[in-house]
């Protein structure tokens, strides 16, 4: 692929990337979307919030996509992209196998999920322990719900899941000192407040049933929401020198279209806004897409001008 010129390079083969090249692809471009494998959804069995694919699975959504995308012409490489250089008129991408050139990108990989550190945590998440009452909350409504405070942020958190259930444990350590006001908030509706460190989270058939905390208490509870620290995998960019947005808790700085700091690159999903959603992802991309293409038409034009 050393002697192709792709008009675009799509890193991530997601939701936000398949939006991305599919309105390239319908755009007639030639387009490459480099794909690792491991979006990060793929830890739950269902979407639920996505409109027209109510329950269905993120892989079979993604399949869907990339035949749709296939259909267009966009070609797909199986592998994981280490480096993207500016090299003047485009973009030198590196691979894990080779290096190739592209008029532009779109960078769609989004995040990694840094999950507390709680012994039985990670090997139930995506299952009994979730992060989004949006995208998870009805199939456990009206059940024994723990919330895990990771950061001052997870009161938001607290009281969101309190909608679902009655029923609601919170787990109070990582919020730090909570103001007497906050807590009587909470309390009056019901919410339990337990400010002694989780330690252990139990199951019993790959089904949580206990969160054990350090004053040995076993506390009942059949799920766990809990907030993870959402870390941007952009070191493949690092050469870049991508500019990041200013708000915490977001990712790389893109105007309405989806363009970063670099004329030749745009973005979309997770590494844009950490904690959107399938639907908010494939309206990113769509943009990012249109947006990439829009700036290959004026550089097309330019072009032809210095030819005249």
């Amino acid at each position: 692929m050393t002697d192709t010129l792709y008009d675009a390079v799509i890193v991530g083969g997601g939701t936000a990337g398949l939006s991305a090249a599919q309105m390239l692809g319908r755009a007639r471009r030639r387009v490459l979307v480099i794909d690792a494998g491991a979006p990060r959804n793929r830890f739950a069995a269902h979407m639920h919030g996505v409109l027209g694919h109510d329950g269905r699975s993120p892989a079979e959504l993604l399949s869907i996509g990339r035949t749709e995308a296939e259909a267009y012409g966009v070609e797909f490489l199986d592998t994981t992209v280490t480096s993207i250089d500016d090299a003047g008129d485009h973009l030198a991408v590196t691979y894990d196998g080779g290096t190739l050139a592209a008029r532009g990108a779109v960078l769609t990989t989004g995040v990694v999920d840094d999950l507390p550190g709680v012994p039985g945590l990670r090997e139930q998440w995506g299952r009994g322990v979730i992060h989004c009452p949006y995208c998870h909350g009805f199939e456990v409504a009206g059940r024994r719900l723990g919330v895990l405070a990771t950061s001052p942020a997870s009161l938001h958190q607290i009281e969101l899941v309190r909608q679902w259930s009655d029923d609601v444990t919170a787990f109070t350590a990582g919020l730090g000192e909570i103001d007497d006001t906050v807590a009587a908030r909470l309390m009056a509706r019901g919410i339990r407040l337990v400010d002694s460190a989780m330690i252990e989270l139990r199951a019993e058939h790959d089904v949580v049933t206990t969160a054990i905390t350090a004053d040995g208490t076993a506390h009942p509870i059949d799920a766990l929401f809990t907030a993870p620290t959402p870390r941007l995998h952009l070191g493949y960019a690092a050469n870049l020198d991508l500019a990041l947005a200013s708000e915490p808790g977001e990712g790389l700085r893109v105007d309405m279209r989806g363009a970063t700091s670099h004329p030749r690159v745009f973005a979309a999903g997770n590494v844009v806004a950490p904690f959107g959603n399938v639907p908010l992802s494939m309206g990113q991309g769509s943009m990012a897409g249109a947006g990439l293409n829009a700036a290959l038409v004026m550089e097309d034009a330019a072009s032809e001008i210095l030819r005249s």
